[in-house]
C-alpha cells in the first residue's frame, strides 16, 4: 500500500494534509471535549465529595442522636430502677416497722398480762405469807404470855413460901404451937396407953391421929389465911388501879376519835349500802379508794390494834420499865445520817433491841414505827437514809413493816392511797372532817393548811423513798411493785385536788427514778397520762384568788419534773456516802 501511496503521493498529499488538517481539528475538539469532561469530572468529584461528606455528617449526626438516645434511655432506665429499688426498700422498711410495732404491741400486751398474773399471784402469796406470819406471831405471843403468867405464878408462889419460911424462922409460930404440940403428944401417949389396954384397938389410933391433924391445921390456918387475904387485897387494889388507868386512857382515845370513827362508819355504810348511778355524778361520793387498798389498810390496822392491846397488857403486868428501850430506839433513829457505816450501825442496834429478851418484841416494834414517823417530819430528816434503815430492819423482822405502814396510814391517808370528801351527812363539822384527813389539833385549834401539807409531803417522801429502796442481800417487803400498784390505784381512783397533787409530786420526786428504771415505757405512759389528764384537771381546779386553791407551785413542780426529765437523774441523797451496802 506504500506504492499506492507513493503513486498517489501527489494526489493524496492534499488529502493527507486535508486529513491532517481534519485530524488536527478533531484533536482540538477532543481536547476541548476532554477539557469539558475534566471540568465536569471535577464538579462531579466535588459533588461526590460533598455528598460523601454530607453522608458522613448525617451518619455522624445519626450516630450522635442514637448515642444521646441510648444515654438518655440508660439514664431513665437507671433512674427508674433506682426509684423501684427505693420504693421496694421503703415498702420493706414500712413492713418491718409495722411488724416491729405489732410485735411490740403483742409483747406489751403479753407483758401486761403476765405482770398482772404475777402481781395477782404474788399478792395472794403475800397475803398467805403474812397470814401465816401473823398466826405464827400470834401463837408465839400467846406462848410467851402463857410462859409469863406461869413465871409470875411461880414467883408469887416462891414469894409466899419465902414469907411463910420467914414466919417460921421468926420463932413466934413455934412458940404458939408448942402448947398444942405438947398437948397433942401427951394426948397421943395417953391414947396409945389406953389402946394397949384395950388390946390395941385401931379405932383409938385413928381417933388420936385425927385430933392431932385437926390441931395442926388450925394452927396453920391462923397464920396462912391472913397472909393469903393480904395477897388478895393487894391484887384487887392493883387490878382496880390498872382498870382505872385503862378506863381513863380509853375515854381519852374515845373522845379524840369518836368523830372520826363515826365518819368512817358512815362512809363504810354509804359505800356498802348505796349504789351510785350515772345521773348522780361524783359529787356525792365520800370515800375515794380502791377496794384492794382498803383491804390492805384494814389488815394492817387490825394487826396494829392487836399489837397495841397486847403491849398495854404487857405494860400493866411487866415489872420492868420499858421506856428505856424506847429511848434507845429513838436515839438510834435520830442519829441516822447519809452514810453507809452509820446506816448499818443504826440498823444493827435496832435489831439487837428487837431481839433483847428483856423487852417484848411487840413493844420495841411499835416504838420503832412511832419514832420513824416522828423522825420523818423533823427538820433534819433524811428520807433515803431512813428508808435504808427500815429495809435492813424489816428484812430481819418482817412484822415491823406492817406496823410501820399502819402508822403511815393513820398519819397520812394518801399512803393507802385514799381520799375523803366532805359531806354534811357524814361529818358533824368541818373540824371533824379535817381531823379525819389528818390535821393535828393543839390546844383546841387545828394546825394550818401549810403545816398540814408540809407534813403530808414529808410522809409521802418517806413512803416514796421506802418503796424504791433496794439493798443487795436484803428483801424489801414493800418495794417497787407495791409502789407501782400505789401509783395505779392513785391515778385510777383518787380525785384531782390540792392534797393529791402534793402527794403525787412528793412521791414522783423520790420514787420516779427507780420506777423508770424498772418499768421503762410503761412509766412513760403513766407520765403522759399525768401530763394530759391530771395536770389539765389540776389547772382547771386551781383558783389563784383563793389561798387554799393556789396551786401554781405544785403545778410548776410537776411540769418541771416531766419537762426536764428529772426521772432520768438519780435524786440527791439516794446514794449513800461510803459505797453501797453489803
Amino acid at each position: 500500500m506504500r506504492v499506492s501511496v507513493d503513486e498517489n503521493d501527489d494526489g493524496t498529499q492534499s488529502q493527507v494534509e486535508e486529513y491532517g488538517s481534519l485530524s488536527d481539528g478533531e484533536s482540538t475538539f477532543e481536547n476541548q471535549c476532554s477539557y469539558l469532561m475534566g471540568v465536569e469530572g471535577v464538579v462531579e468529584t466535588a459533588l461526590n465529595e460533598l455528598s460523601h461528606e454530607n453522608h458522613l455528617q448525617v451518619k455522624e449526626e445519626i450516630r450522635n442522636k442514637i448515642s444521646a438516645l441510648e444515654t438518655d434511655l440508660c439514664e431513665k432506665y437507671t433512674s427508674a430502677l433506682t426509684q423501684v429499688e427505693r420504693y421496694r426498700e421503703a415498702r420493706c422498711e414500712m413492713d418491718r416497722r409495722f411488724d416491729t410495732q405489732y410485735q411490740r404491741k403483742i409483747a406489751e400486751a403479753l407483758d401486761n398480762h403476765l405482770t398482772t398474773v404475777q402481781w395477782d399471784h404474788e399478792l395472794s402469796s403475800q397475803i398467805e405469807e403474812r397470814k401465816i406470819r401473823s398466826d405464827t406471831a400470834y401463837e408465839e405471843a400467846k406462848r410467851k404470855e402463857k410462859a409469863f403468867h406461869e413465871e409470875k405464878l411461880r414467883q408469887e408462889k416462891a414469894k409466899a413460901e419465902s414469907e411463910l419460911l420467914d414466919y417460921e424462922q421468926s420463932g413466934t409460930p413455934l412458940a404458939l404451937a408448942m402448947p398444942f404440940v405438947l398437948f397433942g403428944a401427951s394426948f397421943l401417949h395417953f391414947m396409945r396407953m389406953l389402946s394397949i389396954k384395950l388390946h390395941k384397938t385401931l379405932l383409938f389410933h385413928f381417933f388420936v391421929r385425927c385430933i392431932l391433924f385437926t390441931t395442926i391445921c388450925n394452927w396453920f390456918s391462923g397464920h396462912l389465911v391472913p397472909f393469903l387475904a393480904r395477897l388478895r387485897v393487894e391484887e384487887a387494889k392493883r387490878a382496880a388501879l390498872e382498870a382505872e388507868r385503862r378506863a381513863v386512857k380509853e375515854a381519852a382515845e374515845r373522845l379524840g376519835s369518836e368523830t372520826s370513827t363515826r365518819a368512817v362508819a358512815r362512809v363504810a355504810q354509804e359505800d356498802a349500802g348505796l349504789q351510785m348511778n350515772a345521773n348522780a355524778g361524783t359529787s356525792s361520793k365520800v370515800l375515794w379508794a380502791a377496794e384492794s387498798a382498803l383491804n390492805f389498810e384494814q389488815a394492817r390496822l387490825h394487826k396494829f390494834k392487836e399489837v397495841d392491846e397486847r403491849n398495854q397488857a404487857l405494860r400493866s403486868t411487866y415489872n420492868k420499865d420499858l421506856s428505856s428501850y424506847e429511848k434507845l430506839i429513838k436515839r438510834s433513829i435520830n442519829q441516822i445520817r447519809r452514810s453507809t457505816k452509820v446506816v448499818s450501825e443504826k440498823a444493827c442496834e435496832i435489831v439487837e433491841i428487837f431481839h433483847d429478851p428483856h423487852c417484848p418484841q411487840s413493844v420495841s416494834m411499835a416504838a420503832f414505827a412511832k419514832k420513824v414517823l416522828s423522825y420523818c417530819i423533823s427538820p433534819d430528816n433524811d428520807a433515803f437514809a431512813c428508808a435504808y434503815v427500815i429495809v435492813l430492819v424489816t428484812s430481819q423482822v418482817p412484822h415491823a413493816m406492817d406496823l410501820l405502814l399502819a402508822e403511815l396510814h393513820k398519819a397520812c391517808i394518801y399512803t393507802v392511797p385514799k381520799h375523803i370528801t366532805y359531806s354534811e351527812s357524814a361529818f358533824e363539822s368541818k373540824g371533824a372532817y379535817y381531823k379525819v384527813l389528818g390535821y393535828k389539833e393543839s390546844d383546841g385549834k387545828l394546825e394550818s393548811t401549810m403545816d398540814y401539807l408540809r407534813r403530808l409531803e414529808s410522809y409521802m417522801k418517806l413512803y416514796g423513798a421506802l418503796v424504791q429502796t433496794e439493798v443487795q442481800g436484803f428483801q424489801n417487803t414493800h418495794g417497787l411493785k407495791e409502789g407501782w400498784a400505789w401509783m395505779a390505784r392513785f391515778l385510777n381512783t383518787l380525785p384531782v385536788n390540792r392534797d393529791t397533787a402534793v402527794a403525787l409530786s412528793a412521791f414522783l420526786k423520790m420514787a420516779g427514778f427507780a420506777l423508770y428504771r424498772k418499768f421503762k415505757t410503761q412509766f412513760i405512759k403513766v407520765l403522759s397520762y399525768i401530763w394530759n389528764n391530771f395536770l389539765q384537771e389540776l389547772k382547771a381546779w386551781e383558783d389563784p384568788a383563793r389561798e387554799d386553791l393556789n396551786l401554781s407551785a405544785t403545778i410548776r413542780d410537776i411540769q418541771n419534773y416531766m419537762e426536764d426529765k428529772l426521772f432520768l437523774k438519780e435524786p440527791e441523797g439516794r446514794a449513800l456516802m461510803g459505797g453501797a451496802l453489803l
